[in-house]
């Protein structure tokens, strides 16, 4: 038989046995190296066939079996199937905290797999996307949107522009009436990060520097003292000579100017880093009576836990760290005392400007602040109706708050639905957690009823970034 091994949009067959077309046993290859080939994937076989002869997609199979969904793999609509690998079934488990297909509540799964099939069929040799960078709405089976494009390479993109994107492993596979896209990730649609409005004029920021910055250094250096340095270094490694972390100390007492605090953020410049793709932590430091020229490894204090801010790390000029949750707990008049690590183990380099650095900005916290004076209105509130065990999508006809730019209209989780769950992106919001109206606009809110009630409930409040709010609220969700 034939082997098919798939690169990004190129096939390269190996003949293991002279057979004519696509068999049963296709595997798609899940770690490889781009191969030019030059020529497309006619399976003649279809979406479903393939997808239970390939190794590789055995998780998505069982996950699409006990969804029961195989009618949406086996039918005579025309569609495009993103396949994501088993690798990526795994990543998603772990992420989540499921130890198998079978712990994923019914509903959440099946609005993971319907937003894996888009409404048509796309591939990247079509007139319409033969344009490099330029992502095209596509609708998918779950309601929402998904961004399909490619690079100058041809290689897919999977939501470009948006807050996530993925690039497709294994593209333009041809069944025989529909597309298939392997990934490596479950993907799920993000709303822009980049896509703001112009800031209401009577915003504002305010900057100030730390009192201190150094890093510390364990194994043998565990004595000494950095604080002169012009880097601010962290790799957290098993023991060694090279586990490092920073440490850094602000006075909030130096933010001199009026106004009401909406925001604040540490920013550190970065000189360089692996950008692997792991965590960076920020924690809080109890102590605040280190100095810069005596702090070691040997006498450093450490952090609370669990962090205070996390980013996963990326090729960018500033690591950038939201510290407002933090602030609004402690009250924002005091000294407070920060620590930066790496995810344990990573052993990922990154290094940052330190008040000393004359080629880069020092580390800062960057406050923004409103007069409070804005006013804003709930618009609309007309809940929506959803059917038992199914998703409902929002959009501005369920709710729409208005008097701010919707980018600024940030609405916090007061109480969790008793009978499903709210999501945005991959999160499943909790009390406490945060949206905006732009996501509610860019259909970035989800309800998933979980089979139970005839009604359901969740309680919001709502701000803006200049320090104007709304109370409390229900909104209703009718069970049919």
């Amino acid at each position: 038989m034939k082997k098919l091994v798939i690169t990004h949009g190129k096939i390269l067959l190996l003949a293991i046995a002279a057979l004519v077309g696509f068999n049963y046993g296709c595997e798609v290859q899940e770690n490889f190296e781009y191969q030019e080939a030059g020529i497309e994937a006619q399976l003649g076989i279809s979406a479903w066939d393939y997808i239970k002869t390939s190794d590789s997609l055995s998780m998505f199979e069982s996950a699409i079996v006990r969804a029961e969904l195989q009618s949406l793999f086996n039918d005579n609509s025309v569609r495009t199937y993103i396949a994501p690998t088993n690798m990526a079934f795994q990543d998603y488990l772990t992420a989540n905290g499921y130890g198998s297909i079978d712990d994923v509540p019914l509903p959440i799964l099946r609005n993971v797999l319907k937003y894996h099939v888009v409404n048509e069929k796309v591939v990247f040799t079509d007139p319409e996307l033969f344009e490099n960078n330029k992502p095209l709405p596509y609708t998918t089976e779950n309601g929402q949107v998904m961004y399909l494009s490619h690079d100058t390479n041809f290689i897919g993109l999977i939501n470009q522009g948006t807050g996530k994107q993925w690039s497709i492993t294994s593209s333009n596979l041809e069944t025989l009436d529909d597309a298939l896209h392997v990934v490596g990730s479950i993907v799920y649609f993000s709303a822009p990060q980049n896509d703001l409005n112009v800031p209401d004029p009577t915003v504002q920021t305010d900057t100030i520097f730390p009192l201190f910055d150094t890093y510390i250094n364990g194994g043998t250096q565990s004595g000494a003292n950095f604080g002169t340095d012009v880097l601010l270094k962290v790799k957290n490694v098993d023991g060694g000579d090279y586990d490092r972390k920073a440490y850094l100390m602000f006075d909030l007492n130096d933010f001199d100017k009026e106004g009401v605090i909406t925001d604040i953020r540490l920013e550190l410049a970065v000189k360089f880093t692996h950008a692997k793709g792991v965590a960076m932590d920020l924690y809080a430091v109890q102590d605040t009576l280190w100095t810069e020229m005596g702090l070691t490894w040997d006498n450093a204090t450490a952090p609370n836990t669990p962090p205070i801010s996390t980013l996963t790390t990326t090729k960018v000029d500033v690591f950038d760290f939201n510290i407002m949750e933090y602030v609004n707990e402690i009250g924002a008049q005091q000294k407070i005392s920060l620590m930066l690590d790496g995810e344990a183990g990573s052993n990922e380099t990154d290094e940052f400007g330190s008040k000393e650095n004359t080629d880069f900005n020092p580390p800062m916290l960057i406050a923004t602040l409103g007069s409070g004076n804005s006013f804003l209105t709930l618009a609309v509130n007309n809940g929506f109706s959803v059917q038992k065990g199914e998703t409902y999508v929002w959009n501005e006809q369920v709710l729409k708050i208005e008097g701010a730019s919707p980018s600024d209209i940030i609405y916090t989780i007061e109480e969790v639905p008793a009978n499903g769950w709210l999501i945005t992106g991959a999160q499943t919001l909790q009390v406490g957690d945060k949206f905006t109206q732009q996501d509610i606009d860019l259909m970035n809110v989800l309800y998933i009823n979980n089979g139970n009630g005839t009604e359901d409930r969740l309680l919001l409040s709502a701000k803006d970034r200049v320090g104007s709010e709304i109370d409390p609220f229900e909104v209703i969700a009718t069970i049919e």
